[in-house]
This record gives C-alpha cells, sequence and structure tokens, in this order.
C-alpha cells in the first residue's frame, strides 16, 4: 500500500516515519521539498516529490492522500490545488486540528467529483512515532475502510476508532484537547500549591510525579511527563509561564455555549492560558513545561514571556 503525506511538519514528519517503519509505502511531499527529500534518504520506505502533481501520478487507484497541514487556510488552499488531479474514489484525509465545521463543506467539495474526504482527530505530539497515535475517525465506511493499513500502521493496538460520519472525528478530537486543558490545569495548580508552601522548598517535584504514579488515582502520562520536565529543571526556572493556545480549547467553550453544557473546568483553564501572557506564575511554567514534553511546543525562555 502506498499511501501520500502532504505536510512535513511536527507531526507529518514523524507519521511519515512510522508508517515506512511498520511497511507502508509513503509518497511524501512538503512545500518545501528539502524537507521531504531528506525524510526520503533516511527512510528506505519514503520517496519525495517536489509537486502534488507528481505524487499523485505516484499512487494507485484508488488514491489515499493524507494531510498533516495546519487548520483552516493552507488546508482549504492544498484542496483546491489536489482538486484537478483527483478521481472518482480516491480518499482525502484531514488529520490536523480542523474545526469540524469545516469538515462538511470540504467532504461536500470531494464528493462533486466523486471522491471521499475523512476527518481524522490525531493525538500522541512527538511521542507518537515510538508509542503510537491516538486517531479519532469521521467519514464514510467505505473510504475509512480504504485507510484500515494506514490507522493500523499509525496507532497502536486499539488506538483507532470510526467515530462517525464527516465531522465526528475532528469533534471528538476537540473534545479531547478540552479534557486536556483541564487535566493541565489541575496539575499545574497542585504543584503550584505545593511550590508556595512551608514544605515545598524541600520537595523533590520529579521524585513525586513518579511516586503519583505507583497506584495512585491521578496517575497519568501527563504526570510522567511532569516528572521528565522537573527531572531537567527542579523549579521550571528557564522558561516563561506564558501558555499558548491552538484554538481546541476555545471551540470546546464555543460548543459548550452552542450546546447549554456546563463545562466550567475547561472554561476557566482556557481563560487561565489567556492570563497567563501578562503574568509569569509557577504554575503556568508548569503548564508550558508540559505542552512542550508531549507535543514538542515552543516555550519562552524566562524573561521572555513578561508583559
Amino acid at each position: 500500500m502506498r499511501i501520500g503525506m502532504i505536510g512535513l511538519g511536527r507531526m507529518g514528519l514523524n507519521m511519515a516515519r512510522r508508517m515506512a517503519r511498520k511497511g507502508l509505502s509513503v509518497a511524501a511531499w512538503n512545500r518545501t521539498f528539502q524537507t521531504a527529500r531528506e525524510l526520503a534518504d533516511k527512510e528506505p520506505g519514503v520517496r519525495a516529490f517536489e509537486s502534488l502533481e507528481e505524487l499523485s501520478h505516484a499512487l494507485e487507484a484508488p488514491r489515499l492522500f493524507w494531510m498533516m497541514l495546519p487548520a483552516g487556510a493552507v488546508v482549504d488552499e492544498t484542496l483546491q490545488r489536489l482538486l484537478p488531479r483527483l478521481a472518482a474514489g480516491d480518499v482525502v484525509v484531514d488529520g490536523g486540528n480542523t474545526h469540524f465545521k469545516d469538515d462538511a463543506r470540504r467532504a461536500a467539495l470531494l464528493a462533486s467529483i466523486g471522491a471521499h474526504y475523512v476527518d481524522v482527530g490525531t493525538s500522541g505530539g512527538v511521542w507518537g512515532l515510538s508509542e503510537g497515535y491516538c486517531l479519532m475517525v469521521g467519514g464514510e465506511e467505505k473510504a475509512v475502510a480504504l485507510l484500515r493499513s494506514a490507522l493500523d500502521a499509525l496507532a497502536p493496538e486499539d488506538g483507532h476508532m470510526h467515530c462517525g460520519p464527516t465531522g465526528a472525528g475532528h469533534f471528538v478530537k476537540m473534545i479531547h484537547n478540552g479534557i486536556e486543558y483541564g487535566l493541565m490545569q489541575a496539575y499545574a495548580e497542585g504543584f503550584a500549591l505545593l511550590e508556595r508552601s512551608p514544605y515545598g522548598e524541600g520537595l523533590d517535584f520529579a521524585a513525586l510525579s513518579r511516586l503519583w504514579n505507583k497506584g495512585s488515582v491521578i496517575r497519568s502520562w501527563l504526570l510522567e511527563l511532569a516528572g521528565r520536565a522537573f527531572a531537567d529543571d527542579p523549579r521550571l526556572s528557564a522558561i516563561a509561564g506564558h501558555v499558548d493556545d491552538s484554538g481546541e480549547g476555545r471551540w470546546t467553550v464555543q460548543q459548550a455555549v452552542e450546546s447549554g453544557v456546563s463545562a466550567p473546568v475547561i472554561t476557566l483553564a482556557l481563560m487561565e492560558r489567556f492570563r497567563s501572557r501578562t503574568d509569569d506564575a509557577f504554575a503556568d511554567r508548569m503548564l508550558a513545561a508540559l505542552r512542550r514534553e508531549f507535543g514538542g511546543h515552543a516555550v519562552k525562555p524566562s524573561g521572555e514571556g513578561e508583559a
């Protein structure tokens, strides 16, 4: 099976590597061709292509294209460039953090020529290459079935799920990220309380993180990552407490308003990220550190996050 990977950023690059190492043939395209060429030089199962036209010719029908692109205009622009090269039965996957409301019109665009659109919410960050990606899939059953080999290669065992029709994958991933906001905020606030307490100076936060992952009801992968961050920088003093957001938290809060569902924890976690951009608290440094650990997100060095 050969699949076309479009976009070799932080996520797409490792996803292409994982598929190649799992035995799939990957045709790779990136706006900067050098990135695709370097990948192909290192991974025998990858071929690099300079244009989307060349990439489309390298795939066998029904052709499978997997986009890992920033949400928004870039996805629409790429679909418009792909459209003249698509044929009935082809499948285009959007594996980025797209807003689920954009999926319906994109699916309709492809359906007009008999092609299929599948939305895949993708979680795993920089650890996905070794650990596998959690994949939340939306789209027609027959289109999803064509992707089974790719989904099996990318995910760990039982790590992908067909969540429903078009938009379901991205919707579930949006809620997943909203929950993530709340979990991270709870850890950050708890450690901030410890740091400010009479016992904080003597506490080894890395060791405490490891302890809490031994049978505790609050054990988690995020706590494991916190331990790694503390091992490198015991009080996170090298980074600024400036916490960005990539959009999904905002969309989750907007959906809570539209659905009339009370979601105070997720909402306040988002508000705390906004507040962090004018402050530099310990809890914010921990949030920034966690985003770096699980997703490879950039952090601001200490002193650069001040207003």
